[in-house]
């Protein structure tokens, strides 16, 4: 990967932090965070602050700079790949590590008494601000707001705000007028006796008007904002994105059916101002309903009396919910992802042996496959195509300068998804295309084991999904291995592929329990540097199940697997299964070719039928 030369822009900086145009008083840190205005996992390339003066563009990181430092905080997925793309100018700081220093004590440790640190309060999330706000006040410090953003005022070439055609979404697709989600969200409102709910979150906007867009890589979003009265919506978007026909009938823009529905379209921009007029006519005791996780600016324009803080929007909740539509729809979308994967990887088989197979031409190769399926729109994501030592870059991303053959003697990787309109997919298999090693073996039969204990782990009703992240691990752990990452995250519908309020992960506490209705991955792994990367990756719906006794009167979930894509298993060592794990293995992968191989047939792809059948034989 290419290292970017970042002093002049660093230099830069530090003028405009003493700049008396700029910042009232001087700045001694500023802080450029991964967070974009609406918390979507990537941003356009317009908000790419942080990869700008950094060089490093993985969707999670904090990028500081004093006076005499420049520091960049990320998590164990990107430790390796920060490190490739960051040059001498900056420090690498390991999120999660024991001997880590956190942003706050490493500025209380570096910076001078009474110090000034700036961050931009559209980029920063208002429960973050106060956390952040508390620990630097308690040694003096003091959170500055700045006004506008300071990298933009040294990013001479920054890209234009995007603003693509808007894509309606009917209800073979959403299973859910607006107008009935517009309903459902106001009767929440209700329940919380709030006037006004203040909706920041990209994914929550394009789910709730059942509309997509293009503005951000890979995510079917558009930039917008809404407030929803009780009586009223106002949609905060570039007024040319609604005058096509088919969005302004979709809308219904000019004949609502009930007034209460009418759309007020307002200049993307002016959402600020707008609150503060909502907040200015609110009377005793009413309230404006919003998420912690917006933006420190619109947070604060809420009075502190009026506001209803709650981290998850009934929007959040209710878009997690897949109704039964979306369920069908994620099915149907695995089914073609399977089919696709099932061409990739036969074809792959065959590749390899000739020679010239790259990584880059491999990722290109799947997507090719990908897009020959029905309602084929992107990817979900940047493809994960690793060989070797590239595997343990966890979210690595092949590049002219990175690119390596795939070959017959190392693990190959592969971490992909796509969107289609029916859903959205994200899959993980690792292969290898020679003679593995029993220790490479016996590392893939423990991740193997750990994704088999979450698929098959039945819970009561209430269980959050960061008690279940132990049951993926304890394999892994028993001989002295582990991974730095999450276990699992949310999908959306034809939405984000990475969506709240739910995961696995020893990370986060405050995930919302699992229901039935969620999708949610199931993805261990294991990691060597310089070596190898091994993950397995599943999307499962949540589902209901009979369990012999329920004492307690719960009702209990467990998980139906969306995925169905064959495990290698020449990767597995056999002996280190249970008979419970291989019959569950055995019954995957009969569904596989029951399913699959029906719908590969039908599609008349015989050859990949044939890669099938003989990657699902019993083990």
């Amino acid at each position: 990967m290419q290292k970017k030369v970042t002093s002049e822009i660093l230099q830069q900086l530090r003028s405009a932090m003493r700049d008396p145009k700029l910042v009232v008083n001087p700045l001694n840190a500023l802080i450029v965070s991964t967070w974009d205005a609406h918390q979507s996992e990537y941003v356009a390339p317009c908000d790419c602050r942080r990869a700008f003066v950094s060089g490093f563009d993985g969707s999670a990181g904090s990028a500081v700079i004093t006076e005499q430092h420049a520091a960049l905080w990320t998590d164990g997925r990107y430790f390796l790949q920060a490190a490739e793309q960051m040059d001498e100018n900056w420090t690498l700081m390991k999120s999660g590590l024991k001997d880590t220093l956190s942003v706050e004590d490493w500025l209380v440790k570096v910076l001078p008494a009474n110090s000034r640190i700036g961050a931009d309060p559209f980029l920063s999330p208002a429960d973050s601000w106060k956390m952040l706000s508390k620990a630097l006040a308690t040694s003096g410090h003091s959170l500055v707001a700045t006004k506008g953003n300071l990298v933009d005022t040294v990013w001479p070439d920054r890209p234009p705000r995007p603003c693509k055609p808007l894509l309606t979404l009917g209800l073979e697709f959403s299973g859910q007028s607006w107008e009935d989600k517009v309903r459902h969200i106001r009767s929440k409102m209700e329940q919380r006796q709030t006037l006004w709910l203040v909706i920041t979150n990209l994914d929550e906007v394009a789910w709730l008007y059942n509309l997509r867009g293009n503005d951000v890589k890979y995510n079917p979003v558009f930039f917008a904002y809404t407030i929803i009265g009780m009586k009223s919506l106002k949609l905060f978007i570039d007024a040319k994105r609604v005058t096509e026909e088919s969005v302004h009938t979709h809308l219904s823009l000019d004949n609502p059916s009930d007034e209460s529905l009418r759309i007020e379209v307002l200049p993307y921009d002016s959402v600020l101002d707008t609150l503060h007029e909502c907040c200015n006519q609110l009377g005793e005791g009413q309230k404006v309903w919003i998420s912690e996780r917006s933006s420190h600016v619109l947070n604060s324009a809420v009075p502190k009396m009026h506001r209803l803080q709650i981290p998850v929007t009934p929007i959040c909740m209710a878009k997690a919910l897949k109704n039964p539509t979306e369920r069908e729809g994620m099915r149907r979308a695995h089914i073609k992802d399977a089919v696709a994967l099932s061409e990739y990887f036969c074809w792959l088989e065959k590749e390899i042996l000739k020679g010239g197979v790259t990584e880059m031409r491999a990722a290109d190769k799947s997507q090719e496959f990908r897009s020959q399926q029905k309602n084929y729109v992107d990817l979900s994501f940047d493809t994960i195509s690793s060989s070797g030592p590239h595997g343990a870059v966890i979210h690595y991303k092949p590049t002219p300068q990175s690119d390596r053959p795939l070959s017959t003697t190392e693990i190959y990787l592969c971490d992909s998804g796509a969107q289609y309109k029916d859903g959205t997919t994200d899959v993980t298999r690792t292969m290898h295309f020679g003679t593995p090693t029993d220790y490479e073996k016996e590392c893939f039969t423990m991740v193997l084991k750990g994704y088999m204990a979450i698929q098959t782990a039945v819970f009561p009703n209430g269980t959050k999904g960061h008690l279940l992240d132990t049951l993926a691990r304890m394999h892994l752990w028993t001989v002295g291995l582990d991974y730095m990452h999450g276990t699992g995250h949310g999908v959306g519908a034809f939405l984000c592929v990475h969506e709240g309020p739910c995961g696995i992960s020893y990370k986060s506490f405050a995930d919302e329990p699992l229901e039935e209705g969620m999708i949610i991955t199931d993805e261990p792994g294991y990691y060597e540097d310089g070596h190898f990367g091994i993950r397995i990756e599943n999307a499962l719906l949540v589902v209901p199940t009979t369990t012999k006794y329920d004492a307690q009167k719960k009702g209990f979930l467990t998980f139906e697997p969306l995925t169905l894509v064959p495990i290698q298993t020449k990767m597995i060592k056999k002996d280190l299964l249970t008979p419970t794990e291989l019959q569950c293995l055995n019954a995957y992968h009969k569904k596989c070719w029951t399913v699959v191989g029906e719908e590969l047939e039908k599609q008349g792809r015989l050859e990949a039928r044939e890669w099938l059948l003989r990657q699902t034989q019993p083990f």
